[in-house]
């Protein structure tokens, strides 16, 4: 660390100034945390909320307020968000709640913990499909088998691949780590910290920061997800980077599409000069290309002040279409929580092996407008009718086209159910563990995903040669031949 450095970090770690007061109980953790994790206080100093207490947030204008209770929390509106007051808050309710000096503190703070002072967003997030994550792939017989298929460790049986389950680390290393894993309380043990030896919870499925963590209150999600623990920053949850963890990979490519996009390229070229922190966030004066949050989440507005995007933290309010995770594209889910939809076959798929959607899964006609409009609104803001509206046209092309490849796929792998050459789901075997069947996979998941995220953010070659339209053509190709050789012996 260099000396032109040292002075801030010592800054960061005083005592905050007289107007943002400190409760007791927060100076309390201070005193201890500012030497055992210097980081963690660093981060807090630095956020709003070591700045701004909620009777302060109460009188800024509403279009400008974070804060969304009506009135402070009891004890501590006057008194800056601290360790305390999140930490401390209703520890009866947290069954990792232990006794930590002289006060009950638990390690997990969860989106209840949050509501206190931000109920509507919480309520919100609570809504849409990532606080359900979880679930949505544990409780779904499909896609944990895809999980077991994919994380497993192979071992060779008579010249075949068996796959055992995978354990409860690879899993939390791998899908849980972005859905979320199940964290409850396994025990306690002895550490020894600078004040001596002290009992801390053990904590299974810990570390987690998934969407959909399942937490040991029994609340959803971790805010954490977005806004990065300690500072919980506005600004990082604007930035794209917020989301690449979840959002990159081939399953999920929204971040690779958007960075090659060109509104990737105006955000790397001139978003150091922008306002992250601006609320709301005013289009051409406080950005001037969008990030995911300017699409999907945030307060969008005209230098007029006209609001084209309200603020939500249910990420779907803008979507109306699901365009990945699934084989073919179809209406958004009509709940959050998907894991007891069946298709036709009995399969936990909200549209049928034809691409039809389950009617009774998803939302219907005239909701897909209102959330298209919504997105559509969004865009206006920098871009002509004319050009928002044949965006959108070329993007259902692309949702219809690909999910005709789609279909090609399946029923190519529907045929080597039939004729015995693989064993299905319908059959009893598994959608993912044969030659075919993860061509197939690789088919919707990857290529058909690239595709349409490509067509939804102008990705440029992501839709034609980088995991696009050549290479779900080269695996239907490949599909085929596999098919035809095993038809023919």
């Amino acid at each position: 660390m260099t000396t032109t450095v040292l002075p801030l970090v010592f800054w960061l770690l005083a005592a905050p100034p007289a107007e943002a007061p400190v409760s007791p109980a927060t100076q309390g953790c201070l005193d201890c945390h500012a030497d055992v994790t210097p980081g963690i206080v660093v981060d807090w100093r630095a956020s709003r909320h070591s700045r701004v207490t909620p009777a302060a947030a109460l009188k800024r204008e509403p279009a400008a307020r974070l804060f969304s209770a009506a009135t402070g929390p009891d004890g501590t509106a006057d008194y800056v968000v601290g360790c305390a007051e999140c930490h401390l808050r209703e520890p009866d309710r947290h069954a990792d709640t232990f006794d930590h000096g002289d006060q009950r503190v638990h390690v997990v703070v969860t989106p209840a913990d949050c509501s206190a002072c931000h109920p509507t967003e919480v309520a919100e997030f609570d809504r849409n499909l990532m606080a359900h994550a979880y679930a949505n792939l544990d409780a779904n017989p499909l896609y944990h088998d895809l999980e077991a298929q994919s994380t497993g460790v192979a071992r060779v049986e008579d010249g075949r691949l068996v796959i055992s389950p995978p354990s409860e680390e690879a899993r939390a290393a791998a899908c849980l780590s972005c859905h979320g894993t199940r964290v409850t309380v396994a025990g306690s043990a002895l550490r020894e910290t600078p004040a001596g030896a002290m009992s801390f919870p053990v904590l299974a499925g810990w570390p987690n920061d998934g969407v959909g963590r399942v937490n040991p209150d029994g609340s959803l999600g971790s805010c954490g997800s977005c806004h990065p623990r300690h500072r919980f920053s506005q600004a990082q949850a604007r930035h794209a980077q917020a989301c690449i963890g979840c959002h990159k990979g081939p399953d999920v490519p929204a971040y690779a599409v958007w960075q090659v996009s060109r509104h990737g390229a105006l955000t790397a070229a001139a978003s150091s000069d922008w306002d992250f922190e601006a609320t709301p966030w005013v289009a051409g004066q406080s950005f001037s290309a969008p990030t995911c949050a300017a699409c999907h989440i945030s307060g969008v507005a005209t230098p007029a002040g006209e609001v084209v995007g309200v603020r939500t933290h249910r990420m779907n309010d803008r979507l109306p279409w699901r365009l990945f995770g699934l084989p073919y594209a179809h209406p958004h889910p009509l709940s959050a929580d998907t894991s007891a939809v069946r298709n036709a076959a009995g399969l936990a798929l909200p549209t049928n092996l034809d691409g039809t959607p389950v009617a009774s899964a998803v939302i219907d006609a005239a909701e897909q407008e209102v959330r298209g409009e919504r997105l559509r609104r969004v865009c206006s803001a920098c871009h002509a009718a004319g050009w928002v509206s044949g965006h959108f046209a070329r993007l259902e092309t692309v949702i219809g086209e690909t999910n005709a490849q789609t279909r090609a796929a399946t029923d190519l792998v529907v045929l080597s159910w039939k004729k015995g050459l693989a064993k299905g789901p319908t059959e009893g075997g598994s959608a993912f563990d044969e030659p075919i069947e993860r061509l197939w996979t690789e088919s919707w998941l990857f290529f058909a995903n690239s595709t349409r995220f490509a067509a939804a953010m102008s990705g440029a070659d992501y839709g034609a040669f980088d995991n696009g339209r050549w290479s779900l053509t080269r695996t239907l190709g490949e599909m085929e031949a596999w098919v035809r050789e095993r038809l023919t012996r």
